[in-house]
């Protein structure tokens, strides 16, 4: 299968002028880092930014009621410290779920670009 893909790159290259081989060379897959590092570019890198922050405050917080929980001994602290953490820590899990989506967002978008050059360079060799 790898060398079956290796031959469509090498046709679909051989098609495209040079501006268009380096863009697609650029649309190729990325290893998690750089899917990461992607959140960051583009229109919504600010509510990126401002929802890394709010992670990093919202875990804070969590680590705050779990202290907190672990060195009370009354029942209703008990209770008012685990639902605190329990709270903060769903947010915590909220929050990275929306970044791995725009991960998976991005990602896709990708492979639609590849598609859009692949289809147009192919109808341009026809």
């Amino acid at each position: 299968m790898k060398t079956n893909m290796e031959d469509i790159d090498k046709l679909i290259k051989e098609t495209l002028t040079r501006e268009e081989a380096k863009f697609y060379d650029q649309l190729d897959e990325q290893n998690a880092f750089q899917m990461i590092l992607g959140l960051f570019n583009g229109k919504n890198k600010w509510l990126l930014v401002m929802m890394n922050i709010m992670t990093l405050i919202f875990f804070g917080l969590f680590v705050y009621c779990i202290v907190q929980f672990f060195s009370t001994d009354d029942t209703n602290e008990l209770i008012k410290w685990g639902a605190g953490g329990l709270t903060f820590l769903l947010g915590v899990s909220i929050l990275k779920v929306f970044a791995w989506m725009q991960m998976d967002k991005n990602a896709l978008l990708r492979e639609i670009k590849r598609l859009e050059l692949q289809v147009s360079s192919l109808s341009g060799k026809l």
